[in-house]
């Protein structure tokens, strides 16, 4: 039986995130997937909605519109409850990094309270507060990169070349890393920061903290994948100085590229350190120091980048594909109270 997903986010454009763009396109042939938008929404035939980042369903770019967002996410929840419709939720985070207003967050319960599965990324993610008692939690993990990336030349890594890249929000500990960098010695070493500011004032900020250092460059724009490929494999390390983290496609991106990543301590890191190998996930507590750039670069200096690789079988899309199959047709199953077939141990990794 073919199951039609409706998915949360638009028809991909070229800034779309490489891994919904796959997604679209590794599902399985039992899964007919539908990209968003308000009509399809509210008056097409869909047997699961999948939600990602659902904060973004709410928020428009002024005031009005961020009204008519909310207007319409509630008769998009009415009508998931009267049709009967699965609701999939996939928790890319705890909580959505910009917080929202409390109409947002009373309207974001809504939407833990009508999800029919929770799909996590990694091991530690815990069930949402609001869900209701004994809701579906399933692993299934953030694909790797390495397909997506494959036809993209690469060059080769730069000894002491630190990156970077991303789009630059306020919670990413940018500032951090440019001032941490400034007070680290050495005349061969050099940051990049590649990605495009979310705010003009942040832009500011990060060119007047890296004008006084010229081994600080930057490049604050989006740029293309042949772009972030090349800049990814000419580093010979990635930090990523969030200051904090519970997934990271920037970090699985780096590693599909085969370069080593410095990142927030915590249980997700340790996760990701004990699959792919500990050589490759270095990590630092609170805010990015000297210490654990220098630290870091001389780990990744005990990598001979052109040959080896972090372990990333479990990451194929072959299974994350199958995986997210699995968890739609059960789901299609729980919302019209019927035992799902294949949710066993909550855990499809």
């Amino acid at each position: 039986m073919t199951v039609t997903v409706l998915e949360s986010f638009p028809r991909p454009r070229r800034t779309t995130n490489p891994y919904l763009a796959q997604l679209l396109v590794e599902l399985p042939d039992d899964v007919h997937a539908l990209t968003f938008d308000w009509r399809t929404a509210l008056l097409g035939r869909y047997d699961v909605f999948h939600v990602h980042w659902p904060e973004k369903l709410l928020r428009g770019t002024s005031r009005l519109k961020t009204a008519a967002r909310f207007a319409t996410t509630t008769a998009l929840l009415a009508r998931l409850a009267l049709t009967r419709t699965a609701v999939v939720r996939t928790l890319h985070n705890v909580e959505p990094h910009e917080s929202g207003s409390a109409l947002e967050r009373w309207v974001l319960r809504l939407v833990d309270r009508r999800t029919t599965v929770f799909v996590r990324l990694n091991g530690t993610t815990p069930l949402p507060a609001d869900a209701r008692p004994g809701t579906p939690l399933v692993t299934v993990p953030h694909p790797h990169y390495r397909d997506w990336y494959a036809a993209h030349p690469r060059g080769d890594a730069r000894p002491g070349r630190v990156l970077f890249f991303g789009l630059v929000r306020p919670y990413k500990g940018v500032e951090e890393l440019i001032e941490a960098f400034r007070a680290t010695p050495g005349d061969d070493l050099e940051l990049r920061v590649v990605g495009s500011p979310e705010s003009d004032e942040l832009r500011a900020t990060v060119e007047a903290l890296a004008a006084p250092d010229p081994r600080v460059g930057l490049r604050l724009a989006y740029v293309d994948d042949d772009v972030l490929a090349a800049e990814v494999s000419a580093a010979s390390l990635v930090v990523l100085p969030y200051r904090r983290l519970h997934n990271s496609g920037a970090a699985l991106l780096a590693l599909s590229l085969d370069r080593p990543v410095l990142v927030p301590a915590g249980p997700t890191s340790a996760e990701l350190a004990a699959e792919v190998g500990s050589a490759w996930v270095a990590t630092f507590t609170g805010s990015v120091t000297p210490a654990d750039l220098r630290a870091a670069l001389d780990r990744a200096a005990a990598l001979d980048l052109g040959r080896d690789r972090p372990d990333l079988t479990a990451r194929d899309w072959s299974a994350v594909g199958a995986g997210h199959a699995a968890v739609f047709h059960d789901a299609v199953a729980l919302a019209h109270g019927r035992p799902a077939a294949q949710l066993v141990d909550q855990d499809v990794s």
